[in-house]
């Protein structure tokens, strides 16, 4: 490949300033995509923001055949998923939720007065969501993600 080529088939950077907000949305949600086939000439990848307003959560939902990867900027997510989002967990800052193809999930801005910032990246380009007539059970007994980073409070 000739040194023009790389210059405009190389590295690609996409100003924060200038992402498109002319993608799939959500109410309670700003969607704004980044690396997307007509941004950076993406073909496997697509990846954005989301900003999840206070309180705001999504219906029940799957990817189809996308991987999906979530990188908390700022706030708290809580995630449910399974046949009726009967798991659950929550993530902060610097955290990274992964979701298989498939896997019916809701997001959640875990938060009352703060909006939950988030990177999310995509492994394809088409906006996939199957929404699902799942009823959700607001307030799961005893399902919380314990684990040594994320251990129960002492009582």
């Amino acid at each position: 490949m000739s040194q023009e080529d790389w210059k405009s088939n190389g590295v690609k950077v996409i100003s924060g300033d200038h992402l498109d907000t002319n993608t799939l949305q959500t109410p309670g949600m700003n969607r704004a995509a980044a690396v997307t086939a007509a941004t950076a000439g993406a073909q496997k990848l697509w990846a954005g923001t989301v900003n999840i307003h206070p309180n705001a959560k999504t219906g029940a939902h799957h990817h189809g055949d996308l991987e999906s990867i979530i990188y908390i900027v700022s706030g708290n997510a809580r995630m449910r998923w399974g046949e009726k989002l009967e798991f659950v967990a929550e993530a902060g800052p610097g955290d990274f939720i992964f979701v298989p193809p498939f896997v019916p999930h809701q997001e959640i801005n875990a938060n009352s007065d703060e909006p939950l910032q988030c990177v999310l990246v995509r492994s394809g380009q088409d906006p996939v969501v199957v929404n699902l007539d799942i009823p959700v059970i607001e307030n799961p007994d005893g399902l919380h993600w314990i684990d040594p980073i994320h251990a129960a409070p002492k009582e």
